[in-house]
């Protein structure tokens, strides 16, 4: 009866086990399917911050607030590589931290994790210990793991992530986090393009205009505010002729007169630039081609009215001349989303296919 008893209980505790088992390998399942969707949520969320209408600094700055948010990590630091120095990019840490972290590169416990790229976990044994990179810091993380990133084979910097406990990431999931890393390099290279082309920007020394860069970076942010605007690109179409007959020196002067003009009749909430030589554009952010192309005839008046007064000496006779400006002009419709460099490309290839002749308004 007793042993009846025994075996019962010991079949009972091992349908038990199995069933804990079986419960802990479904909550495991869980767990990491969960993982799984939140890894998808935060590579879509990444993917539409590449998308916004921002810097590159911003989106960076945004990618690791995402990464705080969705893996509740105490704190999250990008380190770039600019091929001067080595650059915070984003970081909830202290801005007064930002010396030691911007230059872990140096700390003999990161190089071999750089040098093989892969990443490393250190961590203190007991509270009142620190980290062997820390250099001032007591209380702030107590845990860390090193992520370098490279740009194929090329290495461009690092993400480190903190926790403030003793061996706080000893049973994470690296898997995810390796997702997550290749996910900010992914991120990282879609947008190298739009940081070549917002270092590049410059300011034209005649005109005081930004250069056409300008309209594919830091403008787009306006641009994009609406769903549809009108571009608008003219060239003077006589300046290699004014060149010729008088001076480059007037042809210049006529380049400076004429964005003068248009910029001074030009409300401050449109894009100027000079867009490259004798060719400007002009992005009307929100307004429709009508509305433009009324606007452009009075500027295509008034520029083709303003003459600068040239004097020839011929023999002991002096002889007066008048240089005076013709624009052609060509105008279109932006759509947001679509791309704008391609848009002003087909503008200017019109123009510098356009007979010499021509100084009109066309539509395309």
């Amino acid at each position: 009866m007793i042993l009846g008893v025994i075996v019962l209980l010991v079949l009972i505790i091992i349908l038990l086990m199995v069933y804990n088992m079986s419960i802990h390998k479904k909550i495991q399942n869980f767990h990491n399917l969960n993982q799984k969707i939140t890894s998808l949520n935060v590579l879509q969320d990444f993917m539409n911050t590449v998308s916004e209408i921002s810097s590159v600094d911003e989106k960076i700055k945004k990618i690791n607030d995402i990464l705080i948010e969705r893996y509740q990590i105490k704190y999250s630091t990008i380190v770039i590589y600019n091929g001067t120095d080595y650059q915070v990019k984003a970081s909830n840490v202290e801005q007064k931290h930002w010396d030691s972290l911007r230059n872990l590169q140096s700390e003999e416990i990161f190089k071999d994790s750089i040098h093989t790229a892969t990443p490393k976990y250190v961590t203190v044994e007991r509270e009142g210990d620190r980290l062997p990179y820390q250099r001032m810091e007591f209380g702030r993380a107590k845990s860390a793991m090193f992520f370098p990133l490279y740009v194929e084979n090329v290495y461009i910097g690092y993400w480190i992530i903190e926790g403030s406990k003793p061996h706080e990431f000893d049973n994470i999931d690296t898997t995810i986090l390796e997702v997550v890393k290749n996910n900010i390099v992914s991120v990282l290279r879609t947008v190298e393009n739009q940081q070549v082309i917002e270092n590049i920007v410059r300011e034209d020394k005649f005109t005081n205009l930004k250069s056409e860069e300008y309209l594919f970076g830091e403008a787009k942010k306006v641009i994009d505010k609406y769903t549809t605007s009108t571009v608008c690109l003219f060239r003077i179409t006589n300046i290699e002729e004014i060149n010729e007959t008088y001076s480059r020196k007037i042809g210049d002067r006529i380049i400076v007169e004429v964005s003068r003009i248009i910029k001074e009749n030009l409300s401050n909430e449109y894009i100027f630039v000079r867009y490259m030589g004798p060719k400007f554009a002009i992005v009307f952010s929100g307004i429709d081609m009508d509305a433009v192309v009324t606007f452009m005839k009075e500027m295509k008046q008034k520029t083709e009215n303003f003459a600068i007064e040239v004097i020839k000496q011929n023999g002991k006779k002096q002889e007066r001349y008048l240089a005076k400006p013709k624009l052609n002009v060509v105008v279109s419709t932006y759509y947001k989303g679509t791309a704008l460099e391609g848009l002003t490309k087909k503008l200017e290839e019109y123009l510098d296919q356009a007979p010499k002749e021509e100084h009109t308004i066309n539509y395309l």
